[in-house]
């Protein structure tokens, strides 16, 4: 039977799949290796693994090969005491895993805003991918500048009555101080029928961080699936984002199948890394 490249990289993730639970093998480094070449790191949104401890968490992230997380409160309450959040970095430097982010944190209130800089300055976080109201933008921007610490408003598509789009968030923050950016969620962008490799070009100079996933459909009940078996263009959108020499993070947000998320994440994973290893 011929293999298509659309199969070739489907077999890498079933390949990266079998590695992650038999050990580390030359397949899976020779996977890892393709995106050390490239300025960016690929990463895991731990909404991902919403369904586990955060040491199922951590440990299933470093068996994938990957070493950057963002945490969603499921594993990093935000009211967590200041024991709990240096004992959750020990525990992230011991599995060599970079707490870069937090995500995705709602900011309703000038409180919200306050404690999200706080414990992103706890726990040594880099950026708080997030959705503040509006009105606190302002707000917002002042504590940027105080804490030196990235917002990337994140876009949720159909039905998301703040930013459905990277773009109207875009309008709102482009004069504002640069450290206030975008996490340009590609699979909800692919929801309202837009284009993530046109969004991606058109506000990259905004754009802090991805998150990368594929989609059953190009409308608003399009659902997660495993990358490469959506719509998502993903080798168009990959070679754009080599392109434009980003350097941020490429993040795994998987949303299908919360109870067993492993098989089709590692599946996804291979298929990106498949995709860098061609370009």
């Amino acid at each position: 039977m011929k293999t298509s490249r659309r199969n070739f990289l489907a077999l890498s993730g079933a390949g990266l799949l079998a590695s992650s639970f038999s050990g580390v093998s030359a397949f899976a480094n020779n996977l890892s290796a393709s995106s050390s070449k490239f300025n960016f790191e690929l990463g895991i949104a731990s909404y991902t693994f919403r369904k586990f401890s955060l040491e199922e968490t951590l440990k299933m992230t470093k068996d994938l090969g990957i070493s950057k997380i963002a945490f969603k409160s499921f594993h990093l309450p935000l009211d967590a005491s200041d024991e709990l959040i240096a004992s959750t970095l020990e525990k992230c430097e011991s599995a060599g895993l970079d707490l870069y982010g937090a995500g995705v944190v709602y900011m309703g209130t000038k409180e919200e805003v306050d404690n999200a800089f706080e414990y992103a300055r706890k726990a040594k976080m880099k950026m708080i991918i997030g959705v503040p109201e509006h009105e606190f933008l302002p707000y917002v921007e002042e504590k940027v500048k105080e804490y030196d610490i990235k917002l990337a408003i994140h876009n949720h598509g159909p039905g998301d009555e703040r930013y459905p789009s990277v773009e109207s968030a875009y309008v709102l923050i482009k004069d504002m101080d640069p450290r206030m950016g975008l996490c340009l969620d590609i699979g909800h962008t692919q929801r309202i029928n837009r284009d993530p490799v046109q969004d991606l070009v058109d506000y990259y100079d905004r754009i802090h961080d991805i998150h990368v996933k594929d989609v059953t459909a190009s409308e608003p009940d399009g659902s997660t699936c495993e990358i490469g078996r959506g719509v998502v263009d993903i080798p168009a959108f990959l070679k754009a984002v080599v392109k434009k020499n980003y350097s941020g993070v490429l993040g795994f947000e998987y949303e299908k199948n919360a109870d067993d998320p492993l098989a089709g994440l590692a599946e996804s994973v291979g298929y990106v890394r498949g995709v860098l290893a061609m370009l």
